[in-house]
């Protein structure tokens, strides 16, 4: 297996917690689903082309940023990742909390270029302080502080978490009446999406606080 390619536990880890996060309502799926909603699929389409490219952004900047400092400060990455941790279990007591957010507003009036919505796409994640912490304190999690080969390891699980995610929005975007209407309706689907990320985080947090203090 290529160096830049983390073991199977640990994609098995991301893997779950890619696949529970691309199901969460969130502000990127409110936007998929409302624009297709008010303009259509294509244009849905195009504002996932967009999330998914600042998401290749953020992974760059993580990816070359962290991927430094595990070289020049080991202790300071492994600090990091305590933080990312701690913020981490946050994330996971706010989603049992306050739950998912999916505010549906369809605005016929106002259509846009594909290339508007892919910039909409672009912008919610690029100018998303929440989406850029997360993935500073996430992806860290799936990297042991010292390792030589950081640096591809990140832009593979950056990658992997694109290539993830798409299969699973996608059918959204497409069926985006009954998946609004699901969610809207039946708030239990959110309610046990919201939970399952929480779990997820958990044990993340725990893992990575257990494995520090040993």
């Amino acid at each position: 297996m290529p160096a830049y390619i983390p073991d199977w536990p640990t994609l098995a880890a991301f893997t779950l917690a890619s696949v529970i996060l691309s199901l969460t309502p969130g502000p990127d799926m409110t936007l998929f689903l409302s624009r297709t909603l008010s303009q259509g699929r294509a244009a849905g389409f195009a504002c996932m082309a967009g999330a998914f490219s600042g998401i290749a952004v953020h992974t760059a900047m993580v990816a070359l940023g962290l991927s430094a400092l595990v070289v020049a400060a080991p202790v300071a990455f492994t600090t990091l990742k305590i933080v990312g941790a701690a913020y981490l279990v946050w994330l996971a007591i706010d989603a049992i909390r306050n739950g998912s957010s999916l505010t549906l507003k369809s605005d016929r009036k106002a259509r846009s270029s594909l290339k508007a919505s892919y910039l909409t796409g672009l912008g919610i994640n690029l100018l998303n302080p929440k989406i850029i912490l997360f993935f500073m304190t996430f992806l860290p999690q799936f990297v042991s502080a010292g390792d030589p080969d950081a640096t591809g390891k990140f832009f593979f699980l950056g990658a992997l978490f694109v290539a993830i995610a798409i299969p699973i929005v996608a059918p959204m975007i497409v069926a985006a009446g009954w998946m609004s209407k699901t969610l809207r309706e039946k708030p239990v689907v959110t309610r046990v999406l919201d939970w399952l990320m929480a779990s997820v985080f958990g044990a993340f947090a725990v893992k990575i606080l257990t494995t520090q203090t040993r």
